[in-house]
Order: structure tokens, then sequence, then C-alpha cells
């Protein structure tokens, strides 16, 4: 039951089918959320025509012309005309549509509520989830009635995950709850047709793995950093293409969002460094305590990502979830009528620094991470492994501080542990320059500071990742010892 144009996506397709072909009775219910252009609609649309089920997609509107439009879409797949079908409440539509009928195939019926959100702005549709509620309990009752599945989903992520927790009425009601994600890296550039790792480094850090964007971005497959510069010029900085305004839009989708500049401000921050709360409020000239609700709000709609150190209790840092959101605080809007007055050439080479920088670095620094937990075999990383992340490392001797770009735990093993045991230090560098011994001896420095702290470190694997390669002396360093991995583009996209 596949589609055939549905590209990757086969562990979401088959909890999809479990869920809407499992046999159990009574009314179940699915929730689907993510980010928006990450594919649900077109999941949920080719779900409802494998299973013939009815889709629905909301739209910002009145109550009453929301629930008349719902009306009309179940009057259309009952052969009715429009207007034939009328209900008081989502109450009474609900039960409509999922009145215990077997579907002619025998299988469970299928409602699919889509842009769920827009429907929960006002008290009609409100009601949605107690109404869900009463029948999911009703049906328990009835444990001979035909199955129903009601799948509920939306882009705001905020709302949606809200719909399952604390006292909410769906909280134990839920049999699915999947989160939509974008690609990963491998999987991005394999969904662009992208041969050459170096431009889908470049692909994947300008815009990430949301697979909607290709769509705006039409049959693009840029194969050299000259392809893609053109496909940048002709869309994020052209103020006539839909992806000029992206940011903006993006934050449209979180109804708590009033204030967008002060959001974007904090955004902006965050992309130029501002890692916590205090550099923030440094950045924007605003008081730390003002920022508490801005911040949280920001983290639970899935625009900034908050990341623990994974040997160290201190506050986490805060860093950007969104690459085009980046790329558009960190170039576009600094040089914004530079490019508004299309001149975007000399402004996206005046912010070269700024991309090799803040752009390229974070996003290698991640696939190196994501190589880590993903794709390396056992074998390279001396065994099997637990989480992976980051640290800081003081080095009082130095009087310096060592970031280490990845980190993985032993499996098994407990994130901030009084004594952990360290499978794998790395160290991510996204520079024009090769890679060096002086690389290697810093790392060798890093485990020799975490041995005198208690962390095990006697089996840990020193990897270095280089954009740009590795001289031949550290090569050689590399080859002359078994605990030392060095792994560049190629390997990042095609090795283990």
């Amino acid at each position: 039951m596949r589609p055939d144009d549905l590209f990757d996506r086969e562990t979401e397709w088959a909890d999809l089918e479990n869920f809407v072909s499992s046999p159990a009775p009574g009314v179940r219910v699915g929730i689907l959320y993510g980010r928006r252009r990450t594919g649900k609609s077109f999941l949920l649309r080719r779900l409802c025509r494998a299973y013939g089920g009815q889709y629905h997609m909301a739209q910002e509107e009145e109550p009453l012309p929301a629930l008349q439009r719902f009306a009309d879409t179940v009057a259309e797949g009952r052969g009715l005309a429009p207007g034939q079908l009328r209900f008081r409440d989502w109450d009474e539509a609900l039960r409509t549509v999922l009145r215990p009928v077997p579907s002619a195939a025998g299988r469970p019926s299928l409602v699919v509520l889509d842009e769920l959100p827009y429907l929960l702005t006002h008290p009609l549709g409100a009601q949605i989830p107690s109404a869900l509620q009463a029948l999911v309990d009703e049906s328990r009752d009835e444990p001979q009635r035909p199955g129903a599945r009601v799948i509920l989903c939306g882009s705001a992520l905020a709302v949606m995950s809200e719909l399952l927790s604390g006292a909410k009425a769906l909280r134990g009601r839920a049999e699915l709850d999947l989160m939509l994600r974008p690609f990963d890296y491998r999987t991005t550039s394999a969904y662009y047709g992208i041969r050459d790792p170096a431009t889908a480094l470049a692909m994947y850090a300008f815009f990430g793995g949301t697979p909607g964007y290709r769509d705006l971005l039409g049959t693009a497959s840029p194969q050299d950093p000259a392809q893609l510069e053109e496909l940048l010029l002709a869309t994020v900085f052209n103020p006539s293409h839909a992806l000029f305004q992206e940011a903006g839009f993006l934050l449209r989708e979180d109804p708590r969002i009033q204030d967008r500049a002060l959001y974007l401000s904090i955004l902006g921050a965050v992309a130029a460094g501002a890692t916590s709360p205090a550099k923030v409020a440094a950045a924007i000239g605003r008081g730390q305590r003002s920022l508490h609700h801005p911040l949280d709000v920001l983290t639970t709609s899935g625009f900034l990502i908050k990341e623990d150190d994974l040997l160290l209790q201190r506050r986490p840092v805060l860093r950007i979830a969104d690459p085009v959101v980046r790329l558009h605080q960190l170039v576009t809007v600094p040089r914004l009528a530079a490019f508004e007055e299309r001149r975007p050439q000399p402004a996206w080479r005046a912010a070269e620094h700024t991309v090799s920088a803040q752009i390229l670095g974070p996003a290698f620094e991640q696939l190196a991470r994501e190589w880590t937990a993903r794709y390396a075999a056992a074998d390279t990383l001396g065994g099997a492994i637990g989480e992976v992340g980051s640290t800081v490392v003081n080095d009082p001797a130095g009087r310096s501080q060592h970031e280490i770009d990845v980190v993985a735990l032993d499996e098994g093993e407990r994130r901030q542990s009084r004594s952990p045991v360290l499978r794998v230090l790395g160290e991510a560098k996204a520079s024009d320059r090769v890679r060096t011994t002086a690389d290697l001896d810093r790392l060798d420095r890093v485990r020799d500071l975490l041995s005198s702290r208690g962390a095990q470190v006697s089996d840990v694997r020193l990897l270095l990742f280089g954009r740009s390669g590795f001289d031949q002396h550290l090569q050689q360093a590399a080859a002359a010892r078994h605990d030392v991995e060095l792994v560049d583009l190629e390997r990042l996209w095609h090795g283990r």
C-alpha cells in the first residue's frame, strides 16, 4: 500500500499503516505533528487515498464557516452536494463521521483533521478534544463496535504537544503520537540528487532537511558551489521569492507569538552566538527576566533548541533549530537593503566569513555528531555507544577552555554521571585549513584532563572531522595508532 511517490519515510508510513489497519475495536486517536513543510499533509492525503479515509484540511476562518466546510467535506465523501449536511457543533460532526459503519473493505473507518490548531483557536472548535475523549470512552464500553481511526495533525508544535499533556482531554486516549522530523543529511542529499559532499554539506547547512522546500526550489539539484550560489541568489536572497520572508512566516505558526520583532531579535542574537539567556538579553538590550516567556515560547515551538552538556551539570546552550531562519538572521537581515535593492551578489560575498564561521561550522559539528550516532560502525567507535553530545573542558594550566564537538558515552551510561565511561571524543572543523597533528595533540590533552577528573577513558576513540582533509603528518600519526579515526566529507557521506 506504500505510495510510489513517497520518498523515504518508511518507518513513519509503517507506523501510520499499523495504526490505521489495526483490528482493535472502538475509536482510536492518533496525533501527527511537525514543523511546516515536513510532508505531514502529503503523507496523510496518501494514507486516506490508500485506506479510503476522509481527509479534511482546516483553514483560518470563523467558527461556523469552519464547521460547515467540514460538513461539506463529509458530504462530498458520501456523494452528497455541498450544503446537504449541517452540524450544530463539533460533537455532532464527529459522531456523524465516526458512526460505526464498517468500511467497504472491512477495515476501520479513517478520518483526518489536518491543520487542527486553526480549529482550536475559537470556543466552538476547542471542544474537539473533549468530544473525541467522550467518543473514545464510549467505544471502550462497546467492544463489538466497528473500529474507527481519527488522526489529528498540525504544525504548531506547542499546540499539538499540549494535546496529550497534563489533564488535557486526550491524555491517555491517543494511541499514536508521531512527530515527523526533517530528513537527515544523507537522506537530504539523496532527495535533491546531490553527489558532491561539499555541495551537499552547504545545501544542508542553508536549507536543512525540510522536504517541502523542494516545492519552492523547483527542480534544483546543485552539483557544485557555483550552482548552489545561483540557487541561493534566485531564492532565499530574492525579494520576489517566497523563501525571502520564510522566517517571518514560520513565526506565525504559533499563536502565542505576537511581537514578531522581539522574537526575530532573539533568534538573531542566538544565531550570532548568544548561547545563554543572559547573552541574549545583553545582545538585544532587554532585561533577562523579561525574556523568560519569549525564550520558552521559541523553545516549545521548535525554533530554539536547548542543548545540555553531556558531561557537566551546567546551563544548556541555546541553538537555532531551523537552518533557513539562521541563514535569514545572519546573512539577509544585516544586509537587507542590498538584497531588497537587487544587489545580492556583493551582499553574499560580504557574508563569506559569517557563513563559514556561523553557518557551515555549526552545521558541520552537528553532522559529525549525527554520523557518530547513526552511521559510524562499532569497529570505528571501539564498540557500542550510548548518547552522543558535546561538552566543554576547562584547562586551568593552559588557562583555556576546550569545546569538544563530539562526545559519546558507553552504551547504557548516564549523562552527567560522576565517573562516566567515554567511548568517543571528537573535534569537527569546517575551515578551509587541513587538520594537523596539533589537533590530535589537543584531543590527547582533553582526554588526559577528563581522566584526571574521574572519567574512564582507557578505551576512548579520538575522532578528527575535517571538511578540508588532513595533512600527511596527521595521516601518518593516525595510521600508527589504533585509537584515532580521521573522517572527511567523503566518509561522512559514504563511509562508516
